[in-house]
């Protein structure tokens, strides 16, 4: 197991009815802007119950962070809360509002072009501190420190990360999940699979107490997600894909083992170039990566295999290759499409988004360094 440091300051108010927690968890003479996106907090209650949380608070708000959020959008809000004189931002939304929030919060305190951030890795010193109402479990982004925002302009879609940027606190209500339409729950749900997988499919290193609670995450959605997208779904399904997200990517399951994240740097580009959700570009490459890296990966993807399927691995290449097909058919199970011409995308696309990766500097990608341009031009030609 390799060294590490792990810390998650974020406090998290689990179950029904913690909305109304926020009240004590916000500094009482914070003036709050409340970012969140297309308005439907406003048609499911959510609002509401923020709204009356904050009721002693001096607050404004600011909408429209779109599903990819864009950096375009964000500094409109930037330049709001310069304006107006806000100092804590509350979050309510999922991963992409939670995404867009965090920029937003460096970029308001940040000397020089916001951009930089992002395209250049300037640091990040200080932020707005930031609270999370969480409205759609996926992305695991109210618990950790990263983001992702895109430039509308110039289609790039970049990371950056910063502990200024750690939600404070976060509330996770499964009810919320109720009035989320079927899209929202399979991207969720392909979002916290794939997250997990990408800090378990390496190699070993002897990590067997990340090993074991990546796999119970990985039953655990494998489980629970078919039953999420059913019409009759009770609270407790709802509850355990919440804290399976959650607990996807705070951190914890990757703390002292390889990571990957080929699957995720490939599907930012196809997402800048052609507007597929996150989770939507994550089902398409995750198998064609497992499938290209396969003999580096081929010990994880035995254990995998046996522990996770409950597959007999007597005959390995069988096993992987079944495996793999099992992967695809659960995005499949969840009414998740796995290829690019499901999409309309053709040919092209392996081109262009190799272009992409070149571009951003993306040309020794996995936990070896090993998935060269070359590599993902196969990955994404294989995933047509």
């Amino acid at each position: 197991m390799q060294n590490f440091n792990f810390y998650n300051p974020t406090e998290i108010f689990f179950g029904e009815n913690q909305i109304a927690e926020i009240t004590k968890a916000i500094p009482k003479n914070a003036k709050v802007i409340v970012i969140y996106g297309g308005g439907s907090i406003k048609n499911n209650g959510i609002y509401e119950q923020v709204s009356l949380a904050l009721s002693d608070f001096s607050w404004g708000e600011f909408s429209g962070i779109e599903p990819n959020p864009t950096y375009q959008t964000c500094m409109q809000a930037v330049s709001k809360i310069k304006q107006e004189g806000y100092d804590f931002i509350l979050a309510v939304g999922g991963g992409s509002v939670i995404d867009g929030s965090k920029f937003i919060a460096a970029a308001a305190n940040f000397v020089g072009e916001p951009w930089d951030i992002l395209s250049k890795g300037a640091e990040v010193t200080s932020a707005l501190p930031i609270g999370v109402v969480l409205t759609l479990p996926a992305t695991g982004s109210e618990s950790n420190s990263f983001s992702v925002v895109s430039n509308s302009e110039t289609q790039d879609k970049l990371p950056f990360a910063s502990v200024e940027v750690q939600p404070k606190f976060a509330v996770l209500d499964p009810q919320v999940m109720k009035t989320l339409p079927q899209r929202q729950l399979t991207n969720g749900v392909v979002d916290a699979f794939v997250h997990t997988m990408e800090q378990y499919l390496t190699y070993s290193v002897d990590a067997k107490v990340q090993d074991r609670f990546a796999e119970g995450l990985l039953m655990t959605l494998m489980e629970e997600g078919p039953k999420l997208i059913s019409e009759d779904v009770d609270y407790k399904v709802r509850a355990n894909v919440m804290w399976s997200a959650t607990m996807a990517l705070n951190g914890l399951i990757g703390a002292g083992v390889p990571q990957d994240w080929t699957t995720h740097m490939i599907g930012h580009e196809i997402t800048a170039v052609y507007g597929l959700d996150h989770a939507q570009t994550l089902a398409v490459i995750l198998p064609r990566v497992m499938a290209e890296q396969q003999a580096l990966k081929r010990d994880k993807l035995l254990q995998y295999a046996e522990r996770v399927l409950g597959l007999d691995i007597t005959d390995e290449d069988s096993a992987i290759s079944s495996a793999i097909a099992r992967t695809e058919q659960f995005f499949q199970s969840v009414n998740m499409k796995t290829r690019l011409s499901d999409y309309g995308i053709g040919e092209d696309a392996v081109d262009k988004i190799t272009h992409q990766l070149e571009r951003h500097g993306m040309t020794a990608l996995g936990e070896q360094q090993a998935v060269t341009l070359d590599k993902s031009s196969k990955i994404i030609r294989a995933s047509l």
